[in-house]
């Protein structure tokens, strides 16, 4: 079971930022923000690694935060711009990034491999120092995101969120960014008291049985652990939203 304990770390981590970031998400209406951001900081990953930069070294993570930020001020411009249209925006954003990885893959004889990785992840073996850094970056955007968001603005959500999602597809991949952020919220919008701790409970829920299943089975742990969130969040609505409080929001 060693194998697990960093995993679920790993997943806490995430976690940690994406259900209250993934509340906000779901009240603006935006739900897709998080695969066309994160697809962007795997383009930055991907660009990188063909400049031949160390796999796990800072230049991948400032180039996949450059594209991330870029990304995210690309979409604040466009809400500013076109606020009734601005999830189409988004979902066209996403299907241009990606499109172009398998297009910068192309002449990689691994690139179906690092485009498996970036899509599914590799959750059970991640690295002690990813966790250690992944764990500053994430204390900083919770700080950030609880102390001051009454005033960071739009402009300044997008960048939290692009700071966020950098971080997590490298750690988990992008099916569970996208599931970390939306499921847990979705679970529990009719939620009016402890709604954070709700969604929290959920996440974590659905983690731990991830964990369980894949290990015990030898399926991958991603894709797994996106049905037992799916999972615990639709158990958590059929029964645990009659417990935790009458429909409202936080």
């Amino acid at each position: 079971m060693s194998i697990a304990v960093p995993a679920l770390i790993a997943g806490l981590l995430v976690l940690s930022t994406h259900v209250p970031l993934g509340i906000q998400v779901l009240n603006r209406g935006i739900v897709f923000i998080d695969l066309a951001v994160a697809q962007i900081a795997g383009i930055g990953v991907i660009l990188a690694d063909q400049f031949g930069w160390e796999a796990h070294g800072w230049a991948v993570q400032v180039a996949a935060l450059a594209a991330a930020l870029a990304g995210a001020l690309l979409l604040n411009f466009t809400e500013k711009l076109w606020p009734e249209v601005q999830e189409a925006v988004i979902g066209v954003v996403f299907v241009l990034a990606a499109s172009a990885a398998p297009i910068l893959l192309a002449e990689n004889p691994h690139g179906g491999e690092q485009l498996k990785d970036l899509l599914v992840g590799q959750i059970l073996w991640v690295r002690l120092d990813a966790l250690l850094w992944s764990a500053a970056a994430y204390a900083g955007v919770l700080i950030a995101w609880f102390g001051f968001r009454g005033h960071i603005g739009r402009a300044g959500f997008y960048l939290l969120f692009a700071c966020a999602v950098t971080v997590s597809v490298q750690l988990v991949g992008l099916y569970l960014v996208f599931a970390s952020l939306i499921v847990p919220s979705l679970a529990t919008r009719t939620v009016n008291r402890n709604r954070l701790a709700c969604a929290y409970g959920v996440g974590i829920a659905g983690y731990a049985a991830g964990l369980l299943v894949s290990i015990a089975t030898d399926v991958p742990a991603g894709p797994v652990i996106v049905w037992t969130l799916a999972l615990c969040a639709s158990g958590f609505a059929a029964f645990g939203a009659v417990f935790a409080g009458p429909a409202g929001q936080t």
